[in-house]
């Protein structure tokens, strides 16, 4: 496809990135802290750290893989944990010391938990102690050989430090008993690893930098070769996207989305690390009230989130009360930002909610909005710099401009394929080089790329395709309703219908008056045959409603 979008790129955003900057994600690292020392780099629980430290502290943990554990270049290193400052620590002295970084969802069952360091080969793991007895179950049976356990108050100083590791264990019972032997206090590695040699490593961009697992909700969770070279394009991509809008100055970086997922790590861990920003680490965004006041202590210019953190941000009186005038970037990705969560969003903040789009095969970023858009568009913006899209038919074939069809895309952030997964790999990552995202898709004249939805999640009524999207949006903007999801579920007549799964803001909301709603609002074959209430709605780590579980529960009771 010609690239259309290119005309509607911002004034200083190049239709090609330069990959020549860095060789690997550990140059960048360094050349950053040696730039920006003195700034601050991390903010969690009220603690900072700066770049500075940062970099003596991640080379202590670096040198702990290498000489005290031994482990050869490219080992495998988990890591299980959430926005705390030790996170930035293993996985930036992992990757300067030449090891793949294994990111490990901390709420796993102990199946999944199994799955993941079995089919990576994971030799260490650092994991919080909240979830060491999930390791615990599972360790015989896995490849791990080491153990880091850290505890939330690790890095937040005396008494502050002690006094956490005290109340989340004794008080809150946070901490279930665990037993592991072998394992070593995260103090004690980064003690061990000051008094030890950090050899200097040759890493280039064709070597692995993480082993990214896919999040499972269409099948087995699968682990996505990412290279040096994928996630530094993309870094150099968002870094342009983003730097006529941002410019220079020191930014603060809201970090509420874990970093452990695809969107965070690139978009706030690398992408503002290059640039000296500070990241606030939300540890536990899922307590708002907690979360709201930690943002009123920051003059924030960034914050990056999902559809469901911004909706639910939007329902707490105190976010609305803050003081937005620093902000200046907001950016939603991960699922479907809806109408009615952008256009509240603007009025409460007066900035824009401007939506992106990727996967964790493009490391993450595919196509963004422009950041100087005045209001939400419902597209999920322009393919950025270095990256071709296409719209093809189930047979491959590209359809004509504005037709639907699957999204297929091509840059260097396309991931090397799935591992271990050969015949996976095949069925994505297409001949010519064209990743098949799974999404329908359509482009318009100028460029702007709209998601219709998921090809699996996509309900067919008496041979019509239903796209959930648009029913949720819809639902969404109904005064009396908080969050909503749509499946299909059997039908005699139709083959199947549309149900669609409600939290309400108003009690009061009956199934009667969403249907009436819908059948204003929607074409008859796409209103909703069923309503189920719940209190909420099943998600996964990052907020994405899981359309899939919902629809599990539904074939069961059919």
């Amino acid at each position: 496809m010609e690239k259309i979008w290119l005309k509607n790129y911002q004034p200083g955003v190049p239709a090609e990135i330069d990959l020549s900057e860095f060789e690997s994600l550990g140059e960048l690292f360094e050349k950053s802290v040696a730039r920006y020392r003195e700034r601050v780099a991390y903010i969690n629980m009220g603690v900072q750290i700066t770049y500075g430290e940062l970099d003596k502290l991640s080379r202590d943990f670096a040198a702990y893989l290498q000489s005290a554990l031994k482990l050869p270049q490219g080992a495998r290193v988990a890591v299980m944990m959430p926005n705390v400052l030790q996170y930035p620590i293993c996985i930036f002295g992992a990757l300067r010391a030449g090891y793949v970084v294994v990111n490990v969802n901390p709420l796993y069952t102990p199946r999944e938990l199994e799955h993941q360091l079995k089919d990576s080969g994971a030799e260490v793991i650092v994991i919080l102690e909240n979830f060491a007895t999930t390791l615990e179950e599972v360790l015989a049976r896995t490849p791990v050989r080491h153990i880091v356990v850290a505890r939330l108050g690790d890095m937040l100083g005396f008494p502050k430090g002690a006094v956490v590791n005290f109340v989340v264990k004794y008080v809150k019972k946070m901490v279930p008993a665990w037993t592991l032997p072998r394992a070593v206090n995260f103090r004690t590695a980064l003690a061990r690893g000051a008094s030890a040699e950090l050899r200097a490593v040759t890493v280039t961009h064709e070597d692995l930098a993480f082993l990214q697992y896919t999040g499972g909700t269409t099948g087995v969770s699968k682990g996505a070769m990412l290279l040096h070279r994928n996630i530094l394009a993309n870094l150099a991509q968002a870094h342009a996207w983003i730097k006529p809008e941002l410019g220079s100055a020191q930014h603060l970086v809201i970090t509420a989305l874990p970093l452990y997922h695809i969107f965070a790590l690139t978009a706030n861990c690398f992408t503002f690390f290059k640039i000296g920003a500070s990241n606030l680490l939300i540890t536990n965004p899922r307590d708002i009230p907690a979360f709201v006041a930690e943002l009123g202590k920051y003059p924030f210019t960034v914050i990056t989130g999902v559809n469901t953190l911004f909706n639910a941000l939007l329902n707490n009186d105190a976010f609305c009360a803050l003081d937005f005038s620093t902000l200046k970037v907001t950016l939603g990705g991960g699922m479907a930002v809806q109408k009615a969560v952008a256009e509240k969003w603007q009025v409460v903040t007066g900035k824009p909610l401007i939506e992106a789009y990727g996967l964790t095969e493009t490391s993450p970023a595919a196509t963004i909005n422009p950041l100087n858009i005045r209001s939400y568009t419902g597209a999920i913006g322009l393919p950025i710099s270095s990256t071709e899209v296409a719209i093809r038919n189930d047979a491959g074939v590209d359809v004509p401009l504005g037709e639907r069809g699957e999204l297929c895309i091509r840059g260097p952030q396309v991931m090397k394929g799935y591992y271990n997964r050969p015949e996976e790999t095949a069925k994505v990552i297409l001949p010519d080089g064209f990743l098949a995202t799974g999404d329908i898709a359509v482009i318009d004249a100028e460029g702007f790329v709209r998601i219709v939805d998921r090809k699996k999640d996509m309900i067919l009524v008496s041979g019509f395709n239903v796209y959930p999207n648009e029913i949720e949006d819809v639902v969404a903007q109904h005064p009396g309703v908080l969050e909503v999801a749509a499946v299909g579920v059997p039908h005699e007549k139709s083959g199947e219908a549309v149900k669609i799964f409600v939290v309400r803001k108003d009690p009061a909301v009956t199934a009667e008056a969403l249907i009436a709603y819908c059948r204003e609002h929607l074409t008859g074959y796409k209103v909703p045959g069923q309503v189920e209430f719940r209190n909420e709605l099943p998600k996964t780590n990052v907020g994405k409603i899981l359309r899939r579980e919902l629809r599990d529960e539904a074939l069961k009771k059919s």
